[in-house]
This record gives C-alpha cells, structure tokens and sequence, in this order.
C-alpha cells in the first residue's frame, strides 16, 4: 500500500493551479444517467473518486470515454440502463448513492447497496428516502440495501430536517423529470449545489433558487445532452492556502473563486496571514516573516467554515503558539487526526465536539495513518513543518480527493514523495 514520506521542507513559494471540484463532478457525473444524449464534462480532476464514478456509470450501461490529458470526460447513455448498482464499486465511495436519484427518475427503480467512503460519522442517507418518498416512490430499506421504486414521480414540497449536500443534490435530479411543480426547503447552499443545478439547466431542466435555502423545480418531460465546466475545488484552494500558512510561505493560488472560501480567508487574517486577491480566480497567501496568532473555528454548513477544512486548519493552529478551540458541528467523528497530530508531538485535548489545542509545540517526524482524506491532507501539512521525516501511510484516501497532490506541492518546494510498499 502506498504512503508518502514527508520531510521539513521550509516556507513553500511559487504558484499552484487548482483542479475542478471533486465534490462538483461526481453528482454532474450522475446527472448523465438523465440525458437523452451526450454530456461533455471539462475540468475533471483526474481522481479515485472519478474514475470509481466511471466505472459505476459504466456498470448500468453508459458509455464514459476519459480524457486526463485534458481533464474532459464524455458520458452518453446508449443502450439499456441497468437500475441495480454493484457492491463492489458503490463500497468504495460514499458518493455512489448520487446515481439513486437519477436512475429513480429516469427508469423508475433504483436498487443501491449501502455505500461505503470516508469513515467520519454515520452520514444517514435517511434524508435522501424520505424525499424520494415525498416524492410518490416506494421505499424498501434492507439490511444491506436501499430500493426506491415509482411509477412516476409527483411534485411536491418536502422540508429536509437538515441542509445535506448529499439529499439536496439527490432530490434535485430525481424531480427534474417529475410531474409538476417541487418546492424543497431547508436545503444546502453549497457552490457544488450551484454547479450540479447549472449543468441540470443547460440539459433543459427548470431549476430555480439555487444557492439560497429554498429550490423550485418544475419537471419537464426529458433532458438532452450539454456541455459543461465544473468549477474549481474550493477544498483543494483552502488546503494549499494553509500550506502556505504552516510553512510560513509565499503561495499564489491560480483557477479559483475567492468567494468560495471566505470563511477561510476571514480566519486565516484573523491568525495574522496576508491574504491577497490580485485578480480574477488568483489568492496570494503570505506567511513569511509574520506572527501567527491563535483563532477558534466552528464548521457550518455553507456559508459557514467548511467541515472540509477543519483537519488542515487544526494542523495550523497546532504550528501556532497559544491556545484554540475548534467545534465540529457538521460530522460526530472527525477528530480522528488528533491522535495522529499528537503522535507528531501536538497537544490537541477532544471533548464530544470540541478540540482545545495548545499549540506552538514543535511538531516532530512519526508515522501516522490517514484516517480519512482530510484527514491524511492535515498530516502531510503537519510533516511539512515537523523535525525530521513523517511517513503518512493509506494515502489512497488524499488520492481519492486530492489531483497529483504530491506533484504539486513538489512545485512549491515540499519535500515529499510517493513510495509503493
């Protein structure tokens, strides 16, 4: 299994140019499965997580032909759709359960076994049924296994008990093709929310209100093929701007949107950072020869201080001298890192949904596991700064969200390296 070996590298300068949006492309990919053609997708990271979704798509009957070369992938649905998802690609990502909406609406049953992903909490795909039931379907919850099934599906309003990116992206593309009028409320607001309805509407869907709470979608009849460019990956913007921050560097962040990661730059100013926006879709993060202060965060839903962020933003504070506090509202097990950051000498001390970090220790060199994809993100910054060499072991995880993680900050002159055992 592969692992990283990361050693003190010093402050990271340079420039980096961020990939499109992982948590963006997977539910544009599943939005294929509702066109009547072609849909070319650009500013595809090249990914795990990517390349499962393919494959997945591939197993209920679509064409996907792969691009890397120019971040494109073209996905068309030809023949027979096939209404039942394999175990052994829905296992490998949480985001497979994103093709249950579309199969719903467009063939009327959907048969998913339970996903798998990123071990952070329970993340219940309870609010996904109840909306498909809202909607008219027919739902039987098995041990293992989830099936929605429908005749057709009927508008209607439906109130989620919590803003979930996952249900409102899933009810969003199991209405576009049903009868009426749907009002849902209490939605997420996320850009990737944003991204997922442009796409639907340039297939000919009527989809109104995204970015606020509430969504009005009319269905229509039957969705065509488009072209479509997903925007950057505002998680992958935030982990490099932080890597800039432990280090004490000098980074300018190209191919993004400032706006998506406000939070971020609120408390990295609050910490001391300069942060600056030259020009369109560019962030300078500057560190050198500045004092960091100590800052408490709590992650929200968007527009809130992304859950997302939270490891790398802890590795932050534990590089700077004093005391904070971070709250984890959004997931009920996300400080696995803690153990690990303290393994490189950190004093991080967890109580239910807060973490008190005593930081200014000096980090040093260990062997640690990445727990989760952000997770293992914050460990790499950690290995950055501490004394020594850290070995971070089941990067799979990074790979499943991060595009040539390794290579690009080799750019900016980290010391780390890729090792197949």
């Amino acid at each position: 299994m592969a692992k990283y070996i990361v050693s003190n590298s010093g402050p990271l300068k340079g420039e980096v140019e961020i990939s499109g949006s992982k948590n963006a492309v997977l539910p544009i990919m599943a939005a294929a499965i509702l066109s009547d053609g072609k849909c070319e997708i650009t500013d595809v990271p090249e990914l795990r997580d990517v390349e499962v979704m393919c494959n997945l798509l591939r197993s209920i009957g679509a064409t996907v032909t792969e691009n890397y070369p120019e971040n494109k992938v073209e996905i068309e649905m030809l023949g027979q759709i096939e209404n039942e998802a394999p175990f052994g690609l829905v296992n490998k990502m949480r985001a497979s359960v994103l093709i249950m909406g579309p199969l719903l609406a467009k063939t009327g049953k959907a048969k998913m076994p339970l996903p798998g992903g990123c071990a952070i909490g329970e993340r219940p795909i309870d609010l996904h049924l109840k909306g498909f039931e809202a909607l008219g379907a027919d739902v039987v919850r098995g041990y293992d296994f989830v099936e929605a099934s429908s005749e057709k599906l009927k508008g209607c309003t439906i109130y989620l008990d919590f803003p979930s990116v996952g249900a409102t992206e899933n009810i969003m593309m199991a209405t576009v093709l049903a009868e009426g009028t749907t009002i849902v409320e209490n939605v997420a607001e996320e850009p990737e929310i944003v991204d997922l309805a442009n796409f639907l509407n340039k297939m000919g869907a009527k989809i109104k209100g995204a970015g606020t709470d509430t969504l009005k979608i009319e269905g229509v009849a039957s969705l065509h093929g488009a072209k479509h460019s997903v925007i950057p990956d505002r998680i992958e913007t935030g982990t490099f701007m932080i890597a800039a921050a432990i280090t004490r560097g000098n980074v300018t962040i190209r191919n993004v949107l400032p706006n998506h990661v406000k939070p971020l730059i609120a408390k990295l100013k609050e910490c001391g950072v300069e942060v600056e926006l030259p020009e369109d879709e560019t962030i300078i993060v500057k560190a050198d020869d500045l004092p960091l202060h100590p800052a408490d965060i709590k992650t929200l839903p968007y527009p809130g201080f992304p859950t997302d962020m939270q490891p790398q933003f802890m590795a932050l504070l534990a590089s700077i001298k004093g005391a904070s506090v971070v709250v984890e509202t959004v997931f009920e097990n996300r400080f696995m890192h803690v153990r690990e950051l303290n393994r490189m000498g950190a004093d991080i001390q967890t109580e239910g949904k807060q973490a008190n970090v005593n930081g200014g220790r000096p980090l040093k060199g260990s062997k640690v596991i990445a727990t989760d994809l952000r997770a293992g993100a914050a460990l790499v910054l950690a290995g950055l700064v501490a004394k020594g060499t850290t070995t971070v072991n089941e990067v799979y995880h990074i790979e499943r969200g991060y595009s040539k993680f390794t290579e690009k900050m080799k750019g900016l002159g980290a010391i780390i390296k890729k090792v197949e055992d």
